[in-house]
Protein backbone atom coordinates (compact mmCIF):
# COMPACT_ATOMS: atom_id res chain seq x y z
CA UNK A 1 0.00 0.00 0.00
CA UNK A 2 0.97 3.90 -0.72
CA UNK A 3 2.44 5.08 2.42
CA UNK A 4 1.65 8.96 3.80
CA UNK A 5 4.80 10.53 5.36
CA UNK A 6 4.10 11.49 8.87
CA UNK A 7 1.29 9.53 9.44
CA UNK A 8 -2.37 10.34 9.85
CA UNK A 9 -1.62 13.36 12.01
CA UNK A 10 -1.75 16.21 8.92
CA UNK A 11 -2.48 16.37 5.33
CA UNK A 12 1.10 16.02 4.26
CA UNK A 13 1.77 12.93 1.68
CA UNK A 14 5.92 13.63 1.40
CA UNK A 15 8.10 14.60 -1.15
CA UNK A 16 7.75 17.35 -3.56
CA UNK A 17 6.71 16.24 -7.12
CA UNK A 18 5.88 18.82 -9.68
CA UNK A 19 2.00 19.12 -9.87
CA UNK A 20 0.18 17.11 -12.23
CA UNK A 21 -3.38 17.26 -11.94
CA UNK A 22 -5.84 14.87 -14.16
CA UNK A 23 -4.04 11.45 -12.47
CA UNK A 24 -6.52 8.81 -12.33
CA UNK A 25 -6.01 6.46 -9.47
CA UNK A 26 -7.44 2.47 -8.94
CA UNK A 27 -7.82 0.33 -6.26
CA UNK A 28 -7.84 -3.05 -7.02
CA UNK A 29 -8.36 -6.37 -4.50
CA UNK A 30 -9.27 -4.07 -1.56
CA UNK A 31 -9.71 -6.98 1.94
CA UNK A 32 -10.05 -5.55 5.07
CA UNK A 33 -11.84 -7.70 8.14
CA UNK A 34 -12.02 -6.41 11.62
CA UNK A 35 -11.84 -10.05 13.25
CA UNK A 36 -14.89 -12.05 11.71
CA UNK A 37 -16.58 -8.83 10.03
CA UNK A 38 -15.90 -8.73 6.83
CA UNK A 39 -15.93 -4.84 5.26
CA UNK A 40 -14.09 -5.11 1.98
CA UNK A 41 -13.31 -8.92 -0.16
CA UNK A 42 -12.13 -7.91 -3.31
CA UNK A 43 -13.61 -4.65 -3.39
CA UNK A 44 -11.94 -2.62 -6.54
CA UNK A 45 -12.69 0.92 -7.13
CA UNK A 46 -11.84 3.51 -10.53
CA UNK A 47 -11.22 7.57 -9.30
CA UNK A 48 -11.70 9.08 -12.74
CA UNK A 49 -8.61 11.89 -13.22
CA UNK A 50 -9.33 15.59 -12.04
CA UNK A 51 -13.19 14.55 -11.31
CA UNK A 52 -15.35 14.74 -7.60
CA UNK A 53 -16.03 11.32 -6.29
CA UNK A 54 -18.60 11.89 -3.63
CA UNK A 55 -18.53 8.48 -1.30
CA UNK A 56 -21.91 8.35 0.74
CA UNK A 57 -23.09 4.99 2.84
CA UNK A 58 -24.47 3.88 6.61
CA UNK A 59 -22.37 4.50 9.24
CA UNK A 60 -20.41 1.94 10.05
CA UNK A 61 -19.97 0.29 5.96
CA UNK A 62 -16.20 1.18 5.49
CA UNK A 63 -16.16 4.40 3.94
CA UNK A 64 -13.44 5.83 5.93
CA UNK A 65 -11.65 2.56 6.23
CA UNK A 66 -11.62 3.07 2.30
CA UNK A 67 -10.53 6.67 2.27
CA UNK A 68 -7.77 5.14 5.09
CA UNK A 69 -6.41 2.26 2.77
CA UNK A 70 -6.25 4.33 -0.53
CA UNK A 71 -3.71 6.48 1.25
CA UNK A 72 -1.60 3.75 3.25
CA UNK A 73 -3.15 3.93 6.58
CA UNK A 74 -5.36 0.98 6.97
CA UNK A 75 -4.46 -1.24 9.91
CA UNK A 76 -2.26 -4.36 9.55
CA UNK A 77 -3.42 -7.27 7.51
CA UNK A 78 -5.39 -4.57 5.11
CA UNK A 79 -4.28 -5.46 1.72
CA UNK A 80 -5.01 -4.44 -1.97
CA UNK A 81 -3.40 -2.24 -4.42
CA UNK A 82 -3.56 1.27 -5.52
CA UNK A 83 -2.73 2.19 -8.78
CA UNK A 84 -2.01 5.46 -10.41
CA UNK A 85 -2.50 5.88 -14.23
CA UNK A 86 1.06 7.14 -14.57
CA UNK A 87 2.81 3.94 -12.96
CA UNK A 88 4.05 5.89 -9.87
CA UNK A 89 3.68 5.74 -6.47
CA UNK A 90 0.93 8.34 -4.92
CA UNK A 91 3.58 9.02 -1.89
CA UNK A 92 4.32 12.85 -2.30
CA UNK A 93 1.13 13.27 -4.00
CA UNK A 94 -1.70 12.73 -2.05
CA UNK A 95 -3.95 15.12 0.77
CA UNK A 96 -5.63 13.66 3.42
CA UNK A 97 -8.42 15.55 5.36
CA UNK A 98 -9.44 12.85 8.67
CA UNK A 99 -13.11 13.38 10.11
CA UNK A 100 -11.13 14.95 13.12
CA UNK A 101 -9.29 18.45 12.65
CA UNK A 102 -6.03 16.95 14.31
CA UNK A 103 -4.83 20.38 14.39
CA UNK A 104 -1.36 20.59 16.60
CA UNK A 105 -2.55 22.16 19.55
CA UNK A 106 0.63 24.43 20.47
CA UNK A 107 0.58 26.31 16.98
CA UNK A 108 -1.18 28.35 15.40
CA UNK A 109 -4.04 28.58 12.66
CA UNK A 110 -1.36 30.15 9.94
CA UNK A 111 1.09 27.39 11.59
CA UNK A 112 -0.78 24.53 11.10
CA UNK A 113 -1.88 25.26 7.88
CA UNK A 114 2.45 26.04 7.06
CA UNK A 115 2.66 22.59 8.95
CA UNK A 116 3.59 20.23 5.68
CA UNK A 117 5.61 22.56 4.34
CA UNK A 118 7.84 22.61 6.98
CA UNK A 119 7.91 19.30 7.64
CA UNK A 120 9.57 18.67 4.11
CA UNK A 121 11.74 21.65 4.68
CA UNK A 122 10.33 23.68 2.45
CA UNK A 123 9.84 27.58 2.53
CA UNK A 124 6.97 28.40 3.22
CA UNK A 125 4.32 30.35 1.53
CA UNK A 126 3.02 32.45 4.33
CA UNK A 127 0.88 35.12 1.99
CA UNK A 128 -0.66 31.37 0.22
CA UNK A 129 -1.36 30.16 3.54
CA UNK A 130 -3.06 33.31 4.73
CA UNK A 131 -5.24 33.55 1.73
CA UNK A 132 -6.50 30.08 2.13
CA UNK A 133 -6.97 31.33 5.92
CA UNK A 134 -9.55 34.37 5.02
CA UNK A 135 -11.19 32.46 2.07
CA UNK A 136 -12.56 30.13 4.22
CA UNK A 137 -13.64 32.76 6.88
CA UNK A 138 -10.45 32.70 9.76
CA UNK A 139 -8.43 36.14 8.23
CA UNK A 140 -8.98 37.52 11.88
CA UNK A 141 -7.51 34.69 13.74
CA UNK A 142 -4.53 33.23 12.00
CA UNK A 143 -2.34 33.89 15.21
CA UNK A 144 -4.73 32.06 17.21
CA UNK A 145 -4.36 28.43 18.59
CA UNK A 146 -7.03 25.44 17.97
CA UNK A 147 -8.00 25.32 21.91
CA UNK A 148 -9.63 29.22 21.60
CA UNK A 149 -11.28 28.15 18.06
CA UNK A 150 -14.74 26.57 17.43
CA UNK A 151 -15.22 23.32 16.55
CA UNK A 152 -16.36 25.20 13.02
CA UNK A 153 -13.28 27.64 13.01
CA UNK A 154 -10.95 24.72 13.95
CA UNK A 155 -12.40 22.08 11.01
CA UNK A 156 -12.39 25.43 8.45
CA UNK A 157 -8.24 25.11 9.62
CA UNK A 158 -7.72 21.89 8.77
CA UNK A 159 -9.78 22.87 5.56
CA UNK A 160 -7.54 25.62 4.40
CA UNK A 161 -4.60 23.31 5.20
CA UNK A 162 -5.51 20.20 3.03
CA UNK A 163 -6.32 23.08 0.33
CA UNK A 164 -2.52 24.37 0.91
CA UNK A 165 -1.40 21.17 0.32
CA UNK A 166 -2.11 21.48 -3.96
CA UNK A 167 -1.83 17.71 -4.48
CA UNK A 168 -3.78 15.97 -7.94
CA UNK A 169 -5.16 13.63 -5.04
CA UNK A 170 -7.02 14.45 -1.99
CA UNK A 171 -8.98 12.59 0.02
CA UNK A 172 -11.80 14.19 2.33
CA UNK A 173 -13.42 12.51 5.20
CA UNK A 174 -16.46 14.95 5.69
CA UNK A 175 -14.54 18.23 5.40
CA UNK A 176 -18.14 20.18 6.15
CA UNK A 177 -19.53 18.41 8.65
CA UNK A 178 -19.22 20.72 11.64
CA UNK A 179 -19.98 23.75 9.95
CA UNK A 180 -23.30 26.00 9.79
CA UNK A 181 -25.38 25.32 7.09
CA UNK A 182 -24.44 29.00 5.30
CA UNK A 183 -20.81 28.65 5.76
CA UNK A 184 -20.92 24.90 4.76
CA UNK A 185 -22.22 25.77 1.37
CA UNK A 186 -19.78 28.88 0.94
CA UNK A 187 -16.70 26.52 1.40
CA UNK A 188 -18.39 23.40 -0.90
CA UNK A 189 -18.39 26.13 -3.49
CA UNK A 190 -14.98 27.45 -2.55
CA UNK A 191 -13.18 24.16 -2.69
CA UNK A 192 -14.89 22.53 -5.54
CA UNK A 193 -13.45 25.75 -7.45
CA UNK A 194 -9.85 25.07 -5.65
CA UNK A 195 -9.87 21.47 -6.38
CA UNK A 196 -10.64 21.57 -10.05
CA UNK A 197 -8.75 19.36 -12.33
CA UNK A 198 -7.50 17.31 -9.02
CA UNK A 199 -8.52 13.60 -8.35
CA UNK A 200 -10.43 13.97 -4.87
CA UNK A 201 -12.56 11.31 -3.15
CA UNK A 202 -14.91 13.09 -0.67
CA UNK A 203 -17.11 11.13 1.98
CA UNK A 204 -20.23 12.56 2.88
CA UNK A 205 -23.45 11.86 5.22
CA UNK A 206 -25.09 15.10 3.10
CA UNK A 207 -26.88 13.43 0.02
CA UNK A 208 -27.01 16.94 -1.30
CA UNK A 209 -23.87 18.10 -0.63
CA UNK A 210 -22.90 14.58 -2.99
CA UNK A 211 -25.33 16.31 -5.53
CA UNK A 212 -23.69 19.47 -5.43
CA UNK A 213 -20.05 18.63 -5.64
CA UNK A 214 -20.01 15.10 -7.11
CA UNK A 215 -19.05 14.60 -10.63
CA UNK A 216 -19.22 10.74 -9.48
CA UNK A 217 -21.87 9.64 -6.95
CA UNK A 218 -20.81 6.14 -5.32
CA UNK A 219 -23.19 4.60 -2.39
CA UNK A 220 -21.44 1.83 -0.78
CA UNK A 221 -23.55 -0.84 0.92
CA UNK A 222 -23.22 -4.52 3.00
CA UNK A 223 -20.78 -7.03 3.94
CA UNK A 224 -18.32 -7.29 2.64
CA UNK A 225 -19.02 -3.83 0.61
CA UNK A 226 -20.19 -3.49 -2.36
CA UNK A 227 -20.52 -0.27 -4.51
CA UNK A 228 -23.47 1.24 -6.74
CA UNK A 229 -23.17 4.67 -8.77
CA UNK A 230 -25.51 7.02 -8.77
CA UNK A 231 -26.52 9.05 -11.65
CA UNK A 232 -25.70 13.00 -10.90
CA UNK A 233 -27.88 15.91 -11.28
CA UNK A 234 -26.80 17.63 -15.14
CA UNK A 235 -24.07 20.37 -14.95
CA UNK A 236 -20.61 21.28 -13.49
CA UNK A 237 -19.86 21.36 -9.68
CA UNK A 238 -20.78 23.09 -7.33
CA UNK A 239 -24.23 22.71 -8.81
CA UNK A 240 -26.98 25.01 -7.51
CA UNK A 241 -29.49 23.82 -4.88
CA UNK A 242 -32.18 25.03 -7.62
CA UNK A 243 -30.79 22.87 -10.44
CA UNK A 244 -33.91 21.72 -12.52
CA UNK A 245 -33.51 18.01 -12.45
CA UNK A 246 -31.60 18.10 -8.56
CA UNK A 247 -34.52 16.77 -6.95
CA UNK A 248 -35.22 13.65 -8.98
CA UNK A 249 -31.47 12.63 -8.45
CA UNK A 250 -32.12 13.90 -4.53
CA UNK A 251 -35.35 11.09 -4.66
CA UNK A 252 -33.24 8.19 -6.32
CA UNK A 253 -29.93 8.80 -4.05
CA UNK A 254 -32.42 8.23 -0.48
CA UNK A 255 -33.84 5.36 -1.93
CA UNK A 256 -30.29 3.55 -2.55
CA UNK A 257 -29.49 5.12 0.96
CA UNK A 258 -32.39 3.75 2.42
CA UNK A 259 -31.62 0.04 0.82
CA UNK A 260 -27.84 0.49 1.81
CA UNK A 261 -29.25 1.22 5.58
CA UNK A 262 -31.08 -2.01 5.22
CA UNK A 263 -27.86 -4.27 4.50
CA UNK A 264 -25.87 -3.40 7.68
Amino acid sequence: MNDVAGGPVWPVAGGKHPRDNGLAVRIEGARLAYGPLQLFDSLSLALEPGRITCLLGPSGVGKSSLLRLIAGLAPQGADGRVLASDNRPLAGRLAWMDQRDLLLPWASALENVLLGARLRGETPDRERACALLDAVGLGDVIGARPDTLSGGMRSRVALARTLFEDRPVVLMDEPFAGLDAIVRHRLQELAARLLAGRTVLLVTHDPLEALRLGDRILVMSGRPVTIQEIQPPLGGVPRPVDAPDLAEAHARLLAALSLAAGEI
